[in-house]
């Protein structure tokens, strides 16, 4: 791991910060091809407008990554069907001379297999039911959280939404990724892995994320997070494979540790550590 991530960064020019000491302008933002910087004048920025030029900034260098990475594949796809047509037209000629020097043999595999068609015999088709998923649904439970429960105290409600904005603030330029609440919010494990890389642009490239492989989203960012901020694994990828929404309370408790393991790193500068 240490070796390839040394191949990565000698393999890439390292971009300098822009001067921060005039006002930042629009094509400097759009010259930057480094997250990191990006994320790094985000944290020092103060005002609303020049954070709102960064944001977008960071959403337009990841969707220029994503585009760069689709026209990569498309051409390697053409590629290999173009390597594929080749050598059905090879095989193709060599079927048609062997047809030619025997005859005999091509007018037997014809009557064979009009024989096959004659006694073939239909396919039927099922038809699948759809279960439908119960009425009511985990963001409901999630909004409706009671003070004293099992998961904080009186304040648990005002813990929970500062915690849910956090979440939301830190991961707003990443596309794919609507934070609303702590359920389904997180089911496709995108948010997962937008806030871990949020912290840790080094871990992985969001970019080359699939929002359909929920099983490799919560790997990378579980295993990324333990890795580089010492996050424990609480979530089990199974369980959450298993529902189709993960349950909001074992979520907010892993965010709560993840945010504890950012505020141990002085990654998180806050006066009051979260409960």
């Amino acid at each position: 791991m240490e070796g390839e991530k040394g191949t990565l960064k000698a393999g890439i020019k390292e971009q300098p910060e822009p001067d921060m000491t005039g006002p930042l302008t629009v094509e400097q933002l759009a010259a930057i091809e480094d997250e990191e910087i990006l994320n790094n004048m985000l944290d020092k920025a103060v005002d609303f407008e020049e954070r709102k030029m960064i944001r977008a900034a960071m959403r337009e260098l990841l969707k220029r990554k994503r585009e760069r990475r689709d026209r990569e594949r498309a051409a390697r796809m053409e590629n290999l069907r173009q390597q594929g047509s080749e050598g059905k037209t090879a095989a193709g000629l060599n079927k048609d001379q062997k047809a030619t020097n025997n005859p005999s043999g091509a007018q037997f595999n014809a009557h064979k297999t009009a024989q096959a068609k004659t006694f073939s015999t239909p396919t039927s088709t099922v038809s699948s039911k759809t279960v439908s998923s119960p009425a009511q649904s985990h963001v409901d439970r999630d909004k409706k959280v009671p003070g004293g429960s099992a998961v904080g105290g009186p304040n648990t409600k005002d813990v929970k939404q500062m915690l849910l904005d956090w979440c939301r603030v830190k991961t707003e330029p990443y596309e794919g990724v609507k934070i609303q609440n702590f359920s389904s919010s997180w089911a496709d494990g995108l948010a997962f892995c937008a806030l871990v890389h949020r912290f840790f642009p080094e871990g992985f490239e969001y970019c080359t994320l699939d929002p359909y492989d929920r099983r490799a989203n919560f790997e990378k960012a579980f295993k990324t997070a333990e890795r580089l901020a010492d996050c424990p694994p609480l979530l089990d990828v199974d369980d959450l494979m298993r529902m189709r929404e993960p349950d909001w309370k074992c979520v907010y408790t892993y965010i709560q540790e993840f945010y504890r393991c950012l505020v141990e790193k002085g990654l998180v500068k806050t006066k009051k550590k979260m409960p």
